[in-house]
């Protein structure tokens, strides 16, 4: 039954104004990503392709409100998350950092809000999950519950890069800068399969150390595939000799240059090479004309790493996400999350660099 109700509703209407299209079908869709103030390229149809091909327990559902022409005005992405082990949801957009509704009037997000509703209904789902950045003012904090728990860091650029490095603390990063410039480091544009493996085992490595499962191979891989040959995704490494010690996958799109992915051999951070490796992405994205450069999210309670972006002279800003139903989380639910998370850390922090895979794509068949 809920396989039909899914295919009713791959292109389809919720209600008199708002229908759902198919972004790898229609022409228009990327167009409007494209001139929308709040387009990224994970609104891009690409990204969708993308998670179609790696993650069949998730389905999207692109809501939009054409204008009487029949072009799109204002759109909300959203994906059915099915697990048996983190329960049935919908989300925008999985795996984004930047996802916001790409509307500009309250009057239009309350109506793509309603259909997120009605869109639930039909399938049988009751969690609900808008995740917002620059649109948050527009949702109706009456009917969701809004968590701000997630800060996203970013760098405004200008042509100059060495006024934005002026910017940056004195000995936590230029000193670090400096020290990188005179070691024997050398960045390397990754432009085959081959660096992206070796970035990514670098990257699950990393990721080990940090108690966190690695992002699956094939994700990683798939973005690569579709947005390298278009130039939204780039693979800096830094070698020292024939060793990579550490590596960054950028994405790339209109003003703005994010740092996706990163990478770095622990037992080379007397080197630098990861003030090496943002220096020389802030510093070709100034050169190349973006405007900003984002550090990712980041959760508050991770005071280190809000720390560390607050060094490069970022700004930081709430990346809210809008629940429904309207309900605070119990304390005691925090708690089981608090545990759920440490149990994950030991299990990464123990598993054999054999295993780790397993592990990521696993958990990643469970998150969205």
């Amino acid at each position: 039954m809920a396989a039909n109700v899914r295919r009713e509703l791959a292109e389809g209407t919720l209600g008199s104004s708002v229908s759902i299209i198919d972004p790898l079908r229609n022409h228009r869709w990327d167009r409007f990503v494209e001139q929308h103030p709040y387009g990224w390229i994970t609104h891009l149809s690409g990204w969708k392709r993308v998670l179609d091909k790696n993650f069949p327990h998730m389905t999207g559902y692109y809501l939009v409100l054409k204008d009487p022409l029949g072009g799109i005005r204002a759109a909300l992405p959203v994906y059915a998350v099915e697990s048996w082990l983190t329960g049935r949801r919908l989300v925008s957009i999985p795996f984004a950092t930047l996802c916001d509704p790409l509307a500009t009037e309250a009057a239009d997000v309350e109506l793509l809000s309603e259909a997120v509703l009605r869109l639930g209904e039909r399938l049988g789902i009751s969690r609900i999950e808008i995740r917002t950045a620059a649109a948050a003012h527009l949702l109706d904090r009456d009917r969701f519950h809004v968590d701000c728990l997630r800060k996203h860091h970013f760098l405004p650029l200008c042509e100059d890069p060495e006024l934005v490095r002026q910017r940056f603390h004195r000995t936590c990063v230029r000193q670090r800068i400096a020290r990188a410039e005179k070691s024997d480091l050398c960045l390397i544009r990754g432009k085959r399969e081959s660096d992206l493996r070796e970035f990514y085992l670098l990257h699950r490595i990393t990721r080990k150390r940090k108690g966190l499962p690695p992002h699956p191979y094939h994700l990683v891989k798939a973005l690569w595939q579709t947005f390298e040959p278009q130039g939204m995704v780039e693979l800096l490494l830094c070698r020292r000799g024939n060793e990579t010690i550490g590596g960054l996958l950028l994405l790339k799109y209109k003003s703005r240059v994010s740092i996706e992915y990163s990478a770095v051999n622990a037992l080379h951070n007397d080197l630098s090479p990861v003030h090496f490796l943002f220096w020389n992405a802030i510093r070709e994205a100034c050169r190349e004309g973006y405007g900003v450069l984002d550090f990712g999210q980041t959760s508050q309670h991770n005071k280190s790493l809000m720390e560390f972006k607050s060094h490069w002279g970022a700004q930081v800003i709430d990346l809210p996400h809008f629940l429904y139903p309207n309900v605070p989380p119990r304390s005691c639910a925090a708690g089981e999350e608090s545990m759920s998370k440490k149990l994950l850390q030991f299990v990464c922090n123990k598993a054999p660099d054999t295993a780790l895979s397993y592990l990521g794509n696993f958990c990643y068949r469970h998150l969205g």
